[in-house]
């Protein structure tokens, strides 16, 4: 008999060591992927942070060239009243009227193109971290398969 609670006493202490590792290791593994997904985590803000930063740049540029633009075009438009006050005939109010619009419409559609162009590099400069993250979030993904 006592053979017999030795052998139930050994049958329990290999149970008990097995389910003591198993839990060790399902711990492991656990705060292993809380590690990771915690990384993961820092990163995306980290992608977000600078996506936002480089959104923030792109609106203050488009901002300082808007300002830039509107103290040239009253810059241009006092000048064009200032000529056409000098008018000495109609004649040459009409020129210098249609040389003012002209030159104004040209102004415009630069500034146009460049505000284009820096929306343009806002947009592109803000989705690039987010675009990395997800990549690297498949290429995660991908390798755990």
């Amino acid at each position: 008999m006592a053979d017999g609670a030795e052998h139930i006493k050994a049958t329990v202490e290999q149970v008990t060591a097995a389910g003591n590792q198993a839990f060790k290791d399902a711990a492991d593994k656990s705060l292993a992927s809380l590690n990771e997904l915690n990384t993961h985590s820092k990163k995306n803000l980290e992608a977000m942070i600078a996506s936002v930063t480089a959104a923030t740049k792109g609106a203050e540029a488009l901002g300082a060239q808007a300002m830039a633009f509107t103290k040239k075009s009253v810059e241009d438009n006092t000048a064009a009243a200032k000529a056409l006050t000098s008018a000495r005939s109609v004649q040459e109010v009409v020129e210098l009227q249609t040389s003012f619009a002209k030159s104004f419409m040209e102004s415009y559609i630069a500034q146009l193109n460049h505000a284009s162009e820096i929306v343009s590099a806002a947009v592109k400069d803000s989705i690039k971290p987010l675009n990395e993250r997800a990549t690297t979030l498949m290429e995660s993904v991908q390798s755990k398969k």
